[in-house]
């Protein structure tokens, strides 16, 4: 399809609320574009709390807007919107952060089952009418090409991906005492496909085998209660209800004090489309051990250890080795500073506007 050039590029998306890292993106790239001399709205079906003022409800939306008006849609989702997107009559543009495959997460939340399972429904449907897309990692722009997107530029999302740059809270580090033994961190939902039952386990061969003063801190708000509670209990059944610690949400000032204090960023997830703690480790310069699967080899690179399976005992012995090399852990330290220093606001910008201009040049 063609067009005019744009002189309006709006955006839909299903839900936008604060402190949301999809959110965060659509409210940078509105930023750009309109530093680029569009006019620029975000539309979203569900307003979340602080967003007052500056997105417009998804019924506002006119699909009928002339040939010069543009619209992106950020799809992380199923939901309602894609086919307001879809009804759209001038040119569009998709923006794909991956959507978690329904099986990774519906046994234990299946109404986000039914989401994700429409979500990804929903992106092959709309392979035929989206005339340019782009994605956070090589690996979301290779499933949308997987889908039969004509275009698939990758673009990382448009947030600063391992700037924490909060002082450690103090009484989080008061917390942490100084008897022997390691500490693993994994920061991330407490969700299923998030594998937080697979650090446990391994966790637990650690310290069965190695370490039996070490520690595990589960740092993040929880995706739904049953896996939650199920996660409590089988802390309690293995006996580590004292060296496990579930935190739930935390300030970006305790987020740092973990990162600091820790020995080693552990990820056995089955699923991410890019994975920002793992720059957020790196950046802070702890060494990260994590599962190849989807986007993690490439937002790791050469800064981490990727593991090709996650038996147990296997993770366990990769972390004792880990920590037996001391002079491993430093080459990883430095490595994970320089990679984490790639995943910059300004360089994500730069591939948005290269990105842009790429549509422009096709379509208008």
């Amino acid at each position: 399809m063609s067009g005019a050039t744009p002189t309006r590029v709006d955006q839909i998306i299903p839900s936008i609320v604060e402190h949301d890292a999809v959110s965060n993106h659509a409210f940078n790239v509105q930023r750009l574009l309109q530093e680029m001399g569009y006019l620029s709205t975000i539309y979203a079906l569900v307003l979340g709390p602080g967003v007052e003022g500056r997105v417009r409800p998804l019924g506002e939306f006119r699909s009928e807007g002339g040939t010069g008006h543009w619209v992106i849609y950020q799809s992380s989702i199923g939901s309602p919107a894609a086919e307001v997107f879809a009804q759209h009559s001038g040119i569009k543009l998709l923006d794909y952060h991956n959507i978690t495959p329904a099986e990774f997460v519906e046994r234990w939340i299946p109404p986000l089952g039914e989401e994700t399972r429409l979500g990804r429904t929903q992106l092959a449907k709309l392979a035929p009418i989206v005339d340019f897309a782009i994605a956070d990692s090589a690996y979301n722009a290779s499933e949308l090409r997987d889908c039969g997107y004509r275009y698939a530029e990758v673009v990382p999302v448009l947030v600063a991906a391992g700037a924490i740059t909060d002082k450690p809270d103090a009484a989080t580090i008061d917390r942490f005492d100084s008897q022997p033994g390691h500490d693993w961190l994994f920061v991330g939902q407490l969700a299923p496909h998030k594998a937080q039952h697979e650090i446990i386990m391994a966790f637990a061969r650690y310290r069965a085998l190695y370490d039996h003063n070490a520690r595990l801190h589960l740092v993040g708000r929880e995706m739904g209660s049953a896996y939650r509670e199920a996660l409590r209990r089988f802390i309690e059944k293995i006996g580590l209800g004292d060296s496990i610690t579930l935190t739930g949400s935390v300030t970006t000032s305790e987020l740092a004090a973990y990162y600091e204090l820790c020995d080693v960023f552990v990820c056995l997830s089955n699923h991410e489309g890019f994975c920002a703690p793992i720059a957020e480790a790196m950046a802070r310069g702890l060494p990260v051990v994590a599962y190849g699967a989807a986007a993690v080899p490439d937002t790791v690179g050469d800064a981490g250890i990727v593991l090709s399976q996650k038996d147990p005992d296997f993770v366990a012995s990769v972390v004792h080795e880990l920590f037996m090399k001391p002079e491993l852990i430093e080459a990883l330290k430095s490595r994970g500073r320089i990679r984490a220093a790639t995943f910059t606001l300004e360089s994500a910008e730069e591939a948005f506007r290269s990105a842009f201009a790429m549509a422009t040049s096709l379509l208008a």
